[in-house]
C-alpha cells in the first residue's frame, strides 16, 4: 500500500539547505583512510617523480584513492569522478579537509593515476598495511611457523574472442584506413590503389553469417585474407619508399598498428602454411598486442587471454609473486615464493599448500632441506598406514588449499579481476595489483568487526538483537 503524504512541496535546489553534522567513525571510508599509512608510502611515490620542476602533481591519496574507490565499487572512470563529487565520506578519504559539490578533476586523469602508479609500488603498499596483519604468530624456540598457500591463475583482458579469421579482417579495415590517409595528397590527381574492400569484406561476412563453420570454409577465408592483407602493405610500402616524409601524415597509433599487422601477417602465414594453430608470442589483439593466449585447462574456457598471475596467500592474506603477459612454468617460482616468505616475515613456513605442477623432484628435496613439508604424497614406497594417514592428511591439505581458490574468487567477481578494463600493459598490472589490495584492505575490516563481536560489548549488541547466529559466519576467516 501507498499512502501520500500530505501537503507535501517541492523544494527549489537553491532553497534547498543541508546540515554541519560530523562523519560517522563506524563509516567504511574512513576506516580504509585510517588503515592505510599514508605518510609511510609517500616517501616512497615522491620517488617516482624525477623532475623538480613543471605542473604540480595530485597527492598520493588523492590518486591510489580514487583508483581504490574504482576497484572497489567496479565502476568506470567517468562515475568514479561522480562518486567522489556526491560523497562526502570519499572525499574525507582522499584527503580533503572539507566537502567540495564539485568534481575534484577530470574523468581523463584516472588515466593518469593508472599510469603514474606502477603495481610494484601498490605490492609495496599491499606489504605495508597487511604484513603485521597476515604475519603467523611463532614462539621463541621455533624457526618454522605459517602456512603458505601458492596458486596460478589468469586475468582476462576486455577483449572480444579472437579468430585467425577475425584478427586478418580487422588488420586489413587498418591498413586501408592508413592507405587512404597516405593518398590525401594525390586527391583529384592521381588514381588511388585498389584495394578490394567490398569484396574483402563480403568475404568475411558470408563467414560470420554461418552457424556452422567448417575447416574448409575458415582456411579458404584465411588464405584470402592474407592475400588483401599483403596487397595492402605493399601498397604502403611503395608509398612511403617513394615519398618517406608522408608518414609524418600518419599518426602515432596509425604507426604502432602498422607495425603490429606486420607481425600478424607473418605469424598468420607462418600458422596457415605450416597447418598449425599456435606460434611463439602470437599476437591475438591489435590495440593490445601484449596480450597472449594462457592455456590454463579449465571447464569451459581452456584458453584466456589475459596476463598469468603467480600468487600466495597467509592467513588468508593474498601476495602477488609474478606478473607477466608471456606464458610461463608456476612450478619453477616456488622456492622465489618461499624466499620471499622468509624475507616478508624472517623465517621460513611449517608447510607450503600447492598443486601437483609445484611438486617437482626438485622441489620437493630443496624443501625437505629446509625442514618445510609439502603438500601431496613423499617420494618412495608407503605402507598401508601411512597411505591411510597420507589420504587424511591431503584431505585437510586440499581444504586449507582451497583459501588461494576462493581469493580468485571473490577478486575475479567483485574487483574487476576477471576483466581488465584498461589497454595498455603498465596500466593493466596496475588494476591487477589493486584487486589484490582492495581485497585485503576489505579482509582487514571484516576482521576488526570480528573482533568487535568478540569483546563484552558486541556480545551483549547480538544478543539484544538476536543476531547470535550470524557470529559464527563473521568469525570464520575468509
Amino acid at each position: 500500500m501507498y499512502q501520500k503524504t500530505a501537503g507535501q512541496v517541492h523544494f527549489d535546489i537553491d532553497e534547498f539547505r543541508t546540515f554541519d553534522v560530523t562523519l560517522d567513525k563506524e563509516n567504511r571510508w574512513v576506516k580504509l583512510g585510517g588503515l592505510i599509512p599514508w605518510a609511510q608510502i609517500e616517501d616512497e611515490y615522491a620517488k617516482l617523480f624525477k623532475k623538480k620542476r613543471g605542473q604540480k602533481a595530485y597527492p598520493l591519496r588523492v590518486a591510489l584513492g580514487s583508483l581504490i574507490i574504482q576497484a572497489k565499487l567496479g565502476i568506470t572512470d567517468e562515475e568514479t569522478v561522480c562518486q567522489i563529487a556526491e560523497n562526502p565520506f570519499m572525499q574525507y578519504f582522499l584527503g580533503f579537509s572539507n566537502f567540495r559539490n564539485k568534481r575534484p578533476f577530470s574523468q581523463a586523469q584516472m588515466t593518469y593515476f593508472r599510469k603514474r602508479i606502477p603495481a610494484s609500488f601498490i605490492q609495496t603498499a599491499n606489504e605495508a598495511v597487511v604484513l603485521k596483519a597476515s604475519a603467523p604468530a611463532i614462539t621463541e624456540d621455533q624457526s618454522h611457523a605459517g602456512q603458505l598457500i601458492i596458486d596460478a591463475t589468469c586475468a582476462p583482458a576486455d577483449i572480444r574472442y579472437p579468430t585467425d579469421a577475425r584478427l586478418l579482417d580487422e588488420s586489413r579495415e587498418k591498413l586501408e584506413d592508413i592507405i587512404d590517409t597516405l593518398h590525401k595528397p594525390d586527391v583529384g590527381k592521381k588514381k588511388k590503389p585498389r584495394t578490394y574492400r567490398l569484396k574483402a569484406k563480403k568475404i568475411h561476412v558470408n563467414l560470420d553469417k554461418k552457424r556452422k563453420k567448417t575447416k574448409k570454409l575458415v582456411r579458404k577465408t584465411i588464405r584470402k585474407q592474407l592475400s588483401f592483407v599483403k596487397r595492402d602493405l605493399g601498397i604502403i610500402k611503395r608509398y612511403l619508399e617513394r615519398q618517406p616524409e608522408r608518414d609524418k601524415l600518419l599518426s602515432k597509433k596509425q604507426l604502432r598498428d602498422m607495425e603490429t599487422i606486420q607481425t600478424i601477417y607473418s605469424q598468420q602465414q607462418e600458422m596457415f602454411q605450416q597447418k598449425i594453430h599456435s606460434v611463439k608470442d602470437r599476437i591475438v589483439s591489435i590495440h593490445m598486442p601484449h596480450v597472449r593466449p594462457i592455456v590454463r585447462g579449465k571447464a569451459g574456457s581452456e584458453v584466456e587471454f589475459g596476463a598469468k598471475i603467480l600468487s600466495t596467500v597467509v592467513n588468508g592474506y593474498s601476495f602477488i609473486e609474478k606478473i607477466s603477459f608471456d606464458a610461463f612454468n608456476e612450478g619453477s617460482y616456488l622456492l622465489d615464493a618461499v624466499e620471499n616468505y622468509k624475507n616478508r616475515y624472517g623465517f621460513y613456513p611449517e608447510a607450503v599448500m600447492a598443486d601437483t605442477i609445484f611438486r617437482s623432484r626438485e622441489n620437493i628435496m630443496v624443501l625437505k632441506s629446509k625442514g618445510i613439508r609439502i603438500s601431496g604424497p613423499p617420494l618412495g614406497r608407503k605402507s598401508e598406514a601411512l597411505q591411510k594417514a597420507l589420504k587424511l592428511q591431503a584431505k585437510i591439505d586440499s581444504g586449507i588449499r582451497n583459501q588461494v581458490e576462493s581469493s580468485y574468487g571473490v577478486m575475479k567477481r567483485r574487483y574487476l579481476l576477471d576483466k581488465i578494463p584498461a589497454r595498455l600493459k603498465e596500466t593493466s598490472k596496475t588494476c591487477i595489483a589493486l584487486a589484490f589490495f582492495v581485497k585485503n584492505l576489505d579482509r582487514r575490516i571484516r576482521l576488526s568487526f570480528a573482533l568487535f563481536c568478540k569483546k563484552p560489548l558486541g556480545q551483549i549488541f547480538f544478543k539484544m538483537f538476536g543476531y547470535f547466529s550470524c557470529q559464527r559466519r563473521i568469525l570464520v576467516p575468509i
